[in-house]
């Protein structure tokens, strides 16, 4: 497997160094569509803002480009002036195309994304401003903990009161728990513990991994539930394949850090079931279908299932020694290139729909639609498996 860089520099972060940057409301705009359409006036979401920050601190500590430390820096100082909350904490859910706040909703799973942007921007730049805002964040999130039975809690109002729509999205199951918003606390805190070992910061990672281990894992399947209530019943039965196989990693990831090999022996066995079961998904082209819901998956193949895949696949080839995984990880790395890839408007397509067109109804760069997952496959590549220099 090859080309990672070249993706990386050469198409994915050159899409939003030259199409992305809002020169006259600052920051970066909202909305790029699916038929490469720019939408100026487009609201700006959280979670947007804090991927691209990830994402450019991550390609600067990588390869020390000075455009990528503007681009990080850019979107750090946007962040701070408009998207967190001065009077109660936390970030908000979403800004207007001038940056007034629209929804002041707080979603743990953003506050989460914002600690993992503060905390690569610091691993990158050694700014101390980030590091307390990644300790701010992190302090912020234990506050969403239920420390009666376990896990973090969805949704809260602006001043941190329970909200009834704790939903991140309009097909997401308003429950007070989700599988989704665990994994992206799980993710910010292993990168939070590459440069803070704080005692209270290590007991939550390890609690979070048992969280996953006992109540998200479905241990006759190996795939994971999506949506609990308080109380851990498992809401909703469906099977996400993408976050299956994201799961597999950073999971792993999240016990590496501890330093605890008892422990990453006992996550490895599970990380290799997760994407043993995510395997399911797999199509006969090599690419992973998204979802599927009883005896109907949805074969529509988007642009981060395909990317969580690869790092997947070859995490649990570095993990298995099983030549298998590798050989997957290239066959879904050959989809994304063959289909996923535009060649002509640069970036991903967001998805092919499952007749193999190209979906054009969903962003090309969006409040979901970022440089998070695809960037982050070519930089796991090139710097943990050294697919190519960093």
């Amino acid at each position: 497997m090859n080309g990672f860089k070249r993706e990386l520099t050469e198409n994915i972060l050159p899409f939003w160094i030259d199409k992305m940057q809002d020169d006259e409301q600052g920051g970066f705009y909202g909305q790029i569509d699916g038929c490469d359409q720019l939408h100026p006036e487009a609201n700006k979401g959280a979670i947007l803002n804090a991927r691209i920050l990830w994402t450019f601190s991550t390609a600067y500590r990588l390869l020390k480009d000075a455009q990528y430390l503007s681009i990080a820096q850019r979107a750090f100082d946007y962040i701070i002036d408009h998207f967190i909350d001065k009077e109660y904490g936390g970030a908000y859910w979403e800004l207007d195309y001038k940056g007034n706040p629209v929804n002041r909703k707080k979603q743990t799973y953003v506050q989460g994304f914002m600690l993992y942007g503060f905390s690569e921007f610091y691993r990158a730049t050694g700014n101390p401003q980030a590091l307390e805002l990644a300790k701010d964040f992190f302090r912020l999130i234990e506050k969403c903990h239920d420390d009666r039975l376990g896990g973090y809690l969805e949704a809260y109002t602006r001043d941190w009161q329970s909200i009834e729509d704790m939903r991140l999205s309009e097909k997401d199951a308003n429950e007070k728990k989700t599988m989704n918003t665990h994994l992206h606390v799980l993710e910010p805190y292993s990168n939070l513990l590459r440069i803070w070992k704080g005692k209270e910061l290590v007991a939550a990672q390890r609690r979070l991994i048992d969280i996953f281990a006992i109540k998200i894992l479905d241990r006759k399947t190996n795939h994971l539930d999506l949506f609990f209530d308080e109380e851990w019943n498992a809401r909703y039965k469906a099977i996400s394949y993408g976050h299956d196989i994201e799961a597999s990693w950073l999971l792993f990831e999240a016990a590496e850090v501890l330093g605890d090999k008892e422990l990453l022996d006992r996550i490895k066995g599970i990380s290799l079931k997760i994407a043993d079961a995510a395997s399911e998904g797999l199509e006969i082209d090599g690419s992973m279908a998204y979802e599927r819901v009883g005896d109907h998956t949805d074969g529509e193949r988007h642009w981060w299932v395909q990317a969580e895949a690869v790092v997947g696949y070859m995490y649990a080839y570095e993990n298995s020694g099983d030549v298998r995984y590798k050989e997957k990880a290239a066959r879904v790395w050959e989809y994304i290139r063959t289909h996923i890839v535009d060649k002509e408007g640069g970036e991903w397509y967001w998805s092919r729909l499952p007749d193999g067109s190209i979906n054009r109804r969903d962003d090309k760069a969006g409040f979901w639609k970022c440089p998070y997952h695809n960037g982050r496959m070519c930089m796991e590549m090139m710097e943990r498996f050294g697919m190519e220099s960093c």
